[in-house]
């Protein structure tokens, strides 16, 4: 099934989108992320935090600040690991309250999936062509579902870890992002993916998990059959953005 997916940045955010109610998705998306800056703006120590902030004051934060602050709790890092997933969660949301059977939002390589119908998404490998070019079938019937992926070896997001790819499965986009996050920065060898793998899975609220490193690969948990991708355009496809402008 081939979907419309359009394309918005905001700031120094990029989407790719696909929903029937266009306008009322980058409204969102601006009103999020501007209520996201008037928080920080008064604490300005969130988008610096690299740990939970435990004494961080909630009343009257945005919904994002709230989600944010829990996949930070549940996962040990700071909140702004949990950023594009959030974001994209929140757009998707508002989706689906507008009535929208089909909506992606993908924002940074995080995204959010709500479909009735099965979604094939393309898992971008970076230089390691051992796997890919590889994509995910996705199923209806796993919707809705975060998929979140972060590497030590592309991207600009920070990370502590030498993973080529580490993607985590969620119906908590907040949590998958920063759980992938975790992922990374626990991959630092091949030996490290399954006790890596096994840290991930004992987080409340992550269904699955798959590592890539050089010429291993390892899956965990509840996952969406894994294929060869037969999209030639894979590597164009592949979203960038930068959020430490935040």
């Amino acid at each position: 099934m081939k979907r419309d997916i359009r394309s918005f940045q905001y700031r120094d955010a990029h989407f790719h989108i696909h929903t029937e109610w266009w306008d009322d998705v980058v409204t969102r998306i601006v009103e999020d992320r501007l209520n996201l800056e008037a928080f920080i703006l008064q604490n300005p120590g969130f988008t610096t935090a690299l740990s939970p902030l435990a004494d961080l004051d909630l009343q009257g934060a945005p919904e994002s600040v709230k989600r944010m602050h829990r996949a930070s709790l549940s996962t040990g890092l700071g909140p702004m690991a949990a950023v594009a997933g959030t974001m994209a969660q929140l757009a998707a949301e508002t989706s689906r309250k507008k009535g929208s059977l089909e909506t992606i939002i993908e924002n940074g390589g995080d995204l959010f999936l709500d479909c009735e119908s099965e979604v094939i998404l393309g898992l971008y490998t970076g230089t390691n062509d051992r796997f890919g070019p590889l994509a995910l079938r996705i199923p209806a019937d796993m919707m809705p579902l975060a998929v979140c992926s972060s590497s030590g070896r592309m991207g600009h997001s920070l990370s502590l870890g030498d993973a080529d790819v580490v993607t985590v499965f969620s119906s908590d986009a907040s949590l998958a992002d920063a759980a992938a996050t975790l992922g990374g920065n626990l991959v630092l060898s091949e030996e490290s993916i399954e006790s890596a793998m096994e840290h991930l899975m004992g987080i409340e609220g992550i269904a699955g998990c798959l590592v890539i490193r050089d010429d291993k690969l390892g899956a965990m948990g509840n996952l969406p059959e894994i294929i060869r991708s037969r999209d030639p355009e894979l590597k164009g496809k592949v979203s960038r953005d930068d959020m430490s402008n935040f």
